[in-house]
């Protein structure tokens, strides 16, 4: 085998590997969005065969233990995996053009996980009567999830579930390095994202147990959450940040910083 023919074969290997990373991401991506339409529809009770409020019956013990631990299971997972010690140990394994995919991936699987075996407790701890203050309260929990994904158009969507890395790399190109920005939503909360999540599960005219546990748990972990992303972003940008950070809320716009 000649010099070329070496080097030819190793430019292919690595396009065919590049092709695959990019199928890859796609397939993440996917997965992502069909989970992520029947979380809207498992939240607000709309169209999927199973929401929140269906499923095998349980005793309420056994609903109670089955649905923490799915949603600790999401927790660790999207937590753990989103630390820079496991992403420094996990590129060592998957390629680092593929790692946000993954992760993206595995939260998917885990909610998807949650969806399945979840346990409903159905006892009602609030239902709003009037038919039209219903549908306002389900329109508010509409608007949150709207709220989700512009807020994630406004930073970059394709960024932040894996596409732009796997297309980066299709393409041969770096990814650029990460710039601070803080667009429209990002000018009067620091995470409106989270906002939005917290809007769409609170605002329900049909309150269960099963719902106030999944809304109470998830509402606790997103505090979690922007703990440990404050840090992170705060390590990764610095001042830029920390001046941010004290001249905007975190969650409740045109509230003092918090």
């Amino acid at each position: 085998m000649t010099q070329f023919q070496s080097v030819g074969q190793d430019a292919a290997a690595g396009q065919f590997s590049r092709v695959l990373g990019f199928l890859y991401g796609l397939t993440a991506y996917a997965v992502f969005f069909i989970t992520i339409l029947y979380a809207i529809g498992f939240v607000m009770g709309l169209v999927v065969p199973k929401d929140i409020d269906m499923g095998e019956p349980a005793s309420f013990g056994e609903a109670l233990v089955v649905d923490l631990a799915l949603m600790l299971l999401f927790a660790v997972q999207h937590s753990v995996m989103a630390r820079k010690p496991f992403k420094a140990w996990w590129t060592q394994i998957v390629p680092k053009s593929v790692e946000r995919s993954t992760y993206v991936l595995f939260a998917s699987l885990c909610l998807l996980l949650l969806f399945w075996q979840w346990r409903p407790m159905p006892a009602i701890v609030w239902h709003v009567d009037d038919p039209n203050i219903a549908a306002a309260v389900a329109a508010i929990s509409l608007f949150g999830w709207v709220i989700v994904f512009t807020s994630t158009f406004l930073i970059n969507h394709f960024e932040l579930f894996g596409l732009h890395q796997v297309t980066a790399n299709l393409a041969g190109r770096h990814m650029p390095p990460p710039r601070f920005r803080a667009p429209l939503y990002y000018k009067f909360v620091r995470h409106p994202i989270y906002l939005g999540f917290i809007i769409a599960f609170w605002a329900a005219p049909i309150m269960t147990a099963g719902h106030l546990l999944f809304a109470a748990v998830t509402t606790a972990y997103i505090f979690v959450g922007i703990f440990l992303e404050e840090r992170d972003l705060t390590e990764l940008f610095g001042d830029d940040y920390r001046r941010y950070k004290a001249r905007v809320s975190m969650l409740i716009p045109w509230r003092k910083s918090n």
